[in-house]
């Protein structure tokens, strides 16, 4: 049964083609509109049938829908806000996916009209894939959704877009936006910039070629170079974004570091040992939580008809 009639995906890449298909296999919306900037993608998009219909601006493509998903860079949803909200529909909601809340609540919420519920949210779903052929129905199956209502929100249209969420397979949970840009910048946006990182350092290590970082990569470094495949202008607008919550995480990684330097150098292997133990031991809990599997491959070493495996996203 539709949860909502008109669903309007602003934004046509992973996260919005992946809600088309989940959306069509539970019969979720009475009709899926969208919009791209690019002619190429809006093309994909009707060739592979995840819109009924695509629209060259986004004002167009929300006329009429009582659902408007935001699912373009944290950077460019002010200015999308400000050309979509002449025409959107009263008693319409507006959820995005951005992975950072406050500065998307701070560039949204202004241009949102009296009547319109702005709902922030944000998938902790994704691959290393992006645009409009990368999306399958199970990307968001158990993996969570999490909601930032804002001050004030119908309890009615926050139920109503968690409905979806849930039938779409997600695990919706709600919490303010500050404390979601800080549990972020922890599991998310600090690991993100720390696999950057590690992979530049391989490349400016004149003396390991790149044959031999791309021959012997063995699994720590090739999912670093998994999660530093990802969109660069999305992670670009993370940092700019979530920035005091980042510095305030790479701060805390940097005072570890150091001390895990003086163990090495001390050859303290009771701290090195100890500090091991209670990291595999997060790493038990989110396998027991159904975030990841066990498997030696952590479960990505092959796609199924489905899609290409999960991996955690900002």
């Amino acid at each position: 049964m539709a949860i909502y009639q008109r669903v309007a995906l602003i934004g046509l890449g992973l996260i919005a083609s992946s809600m088309a298909h989940a959306m069509r296999q539970g019969g979720l919306a009475g009709e899926i509109v969208g919009h791209a900037r690019s002619a190429e993608t809006r093309a994909a998009a009707l060739e592979i049938g995840i819109c009924d219909r695509v629209f060259e601006t986004a004002a167009e493509a929300v006329v009429g829908a009582d659902l408007v998903v935001l699912a373009v860079p944290v950077g460019a949803m002010g200015e999308i806000a400000a050309e979509i909200a002449p025409h959107l529909a009263a008693g319409a909601t507006v959820t995005d996916v951005g992975s950072v809340k406050q500065a998307v609540i701070a560039a949204v919420q202004p241009h949102i009209p009296e009547g319109v519920h702005f709902i922030p949210g944000h998938p902790l779903a994704g691959t290393e894939h992006s645009g409009p052929r990368s999306g399958f129905a199970t990307l968001f199956r158990n993996r969570w959704w999490l909601l930032t209502p804002c001050e004030g929100a119908d309890p009615g249209a926050v139920a109503r877009l968690r409905s979806l969420l849930e039938a779409m397979g997600a695990n919706v949970d709600t919490m303010d936006a500050p404390h979601h840009d800080l549990v972020l910048a922890v599991t998310s946006h600090t690991p993100h910039l720390i696999a950057y990182t590690m992979v530049g350092v391989a490349d400016d290590l004149r003396r390991v070629t790149d044959s031999e970082v791309i021959r012997y990569s063995a699994a720590g470094f090739r999912d670093f170079t998994r999660i530093a495949a990802s969109d660069p202008t999305m992670w670009r607008d993370v940092f700019l974004t979530n920035k005091e919550a980042t510095l305030e995480i790479l701060g805390r990684f940097t005072e570890e570091l150091f001390a895990l330097q003086r163990a090495i150098r001390l050859g303290d292997g009771d701290h090195l040992h100890e500090y091991f133990t209670r990291t595999r031991a997060i790493r038990r809990g989110i396998i027991e939580a159904g975030q990841d599997t066990a498997a030696p491959d952590f479960g990505r070493s092959s796609e199924t008809a489905t899609g290409p495996g999960p991996k955690a996203k900002g």
